[in-house]
């Protein structure tokens, strides 16, 4: 029976030289690993936490060209929409269906108005009762110049017959045929025709004033009237509802052969030659809005430019309605509630230091940025100016080619320095 191996046991002799050189040796790798590690470990010791890269969005700082811009989604509307209405109380009978493509002055609907009609005939008629009395007029001042006319006439031949007899009886009163009183009574008579004529003279000039005062009454009563037929004649016109641009029917307000009241909405019509997008902007962004700004257009990988052509004063739901219109050629086969995305240029700069824009620009309220320096992030101060949807400008504190820590930066918790581990 075998109780172990110390039978078998044979010690063997190192030599002393070999055993020297064994030590030589670790001693020199010691010095190197510690030459290695050290510093990176203190390097490492100086952060106050470590976070893997993994949970980490990095970027560059560059310098360039700085479009401050904003995106948002818009649908298209019809910049120019009517709606018509009635314009007196009757039964309409359609004419159209609503996505029917129309003319301008095409006629959309009719409405039957018998009280209007009635009303037009009986002021034509009221028009023509006052061009006869204006024609009767006429007449009648021609006659009555015509008597005082002859009137002043035959007292021009009076009075010139009353001068002959006067000089007659004057002559031979001198001859001594007639006698004082003769010569006198025909100077009368003279001065009689005188003023007969100076009368008719007068009352010529004073009743063709009159006559032409009476003729003036009864064309301005005429053209009144004539003016109200007019106006008639166009509401009746009217009755004939018609598009007042060249487009697409709309919506229809009403049934066919329905009676409605006056003024009641009975068809739009979009105006396809005329299209805007309509775009919710937010209110943060409300204030550098302004009309005039370039835009870009894009939707069924097509690009249109276009320009913001109006903005809404009021803020609904936090938001304000904006409306962006297209340049140069109409865009082909948009429809009306299409959906299109814009992006709206608020400002273009060149040469600016810019980087990234991540979660670091609110979570600290753009007052700091982490940069990356051999593995450590350290807190740095910045400044930052204007900031688009995928940018920030930076004022202060980074220069080019710094990189910076753009998101993730709730894992630091405000550190000073934190070490990122791969």
């Amino acid at each position: 029976m075998i109780r172990d191996t110390s039978a078998q046991d044979q010690l063997i002799a190192v030599k002393p030289g070999r055993r020297r050189l064994i030590w030589i040796g670790s001693a020199i790798v010691a010095v190197v690993l510690i030459a290695l590690v050290i510093p990176g470990l203190r390097h490492s010791l100086s952060a106050s936490s470590s976070v893997s890269a993994s949970r980490l969005s990095f970027a560059t700082v560059k310098r360039g060209t700085f479009i401050n811009d904003i995106a948002a989604d818009g649908r298209v509307v019809a910049a120019v929409r009517p709606t018509l209405y009635a314009n007196s109380q009757g039964m309409v009978t359609l004419k159209v269906h609503a996505g029917d493509t129309v003319k301008k002055g095409q006629v959309l609907a009719v409405i039957d108005s018998p009280e209007l009609k009635n009303k037009l005939a009986q002021e034509e008629s009221q028009m023509d009762g006052l061009e006869v009395d204006y024609q009767r007029a006429l007449i009648d001042a021609r006659k009555q110049r015509g008597q005082l006319q002859q009137a002043y006439e035959n007292a021009q031949i009076d009075a010139k017959s009353a001068k002959r007899d006067y000089q007659r009886y004057l002559q031979a009163f001198h001859n001594g045929a007639y006698s004082k009183s003769q010569v006198d009574h025909a100077e009368d008579l003279v001065e009689k025709a005188d003023i007969k004529l100076k009368n008719a003279h007068e009352n010529l000039g004073l009743d063709n004033n009159s006559l032409e005062f009476n003729i003036k009454a009864k064309k301005l009563a005429h053209d009144r009237q004539a003016l109200l037929v007019a106006d008639y004649k166009r509401r009746v016109d009217d009755l004939n509802v018609r598009s007042p641009v060249n487009g697409q029917v709309g919506q229809l307000f009403v049934a066919p052969r329905a009676t409605v009241a006056k003024d009641a909405k009975l068809v739009s019509v979009i105006d396809l030659s005329a299209l805007e997008v309509q775009v919710q902007v937010p209110e943060s962004f409300a204030r550098d809005l302004g009309v005039g700004m370039p835009a870009r257009i894009s939707g069924s990988g097509n690009h249109w430019n276009g320009k913001v052509s109006a903005i809404s004063p009021e803020v609904v739901n936090g938001e304000v309605a904006a409306r962006v219109r297209f340049e140069g050629a109409k865009p082909k086969n948009l429809r009306q509630n299409q959906r299109l995305s814009v992006r709206i240029v608020l400002d273009k700069r060149d040469n600016v230091l810019t980087v990234a824009r991540g979660s670091f620009v609110d979570e600290s309220g753009g007052r700091y940025a982490y940069v990356v320096h051999d593995g450590i992030a350290v807190k740095t101060p910045i400044r930052v100016g204007a900031s688009s949807i995928d940018k920030v400008e930076i004022l202060e504190g980074l220069k080019v080619g710094d990189k910076v820590v753009i998101s993730g930066t709730d894992n630091f918790n405000g550190a000073a320095r934190v070490a990122i581990s791969d």
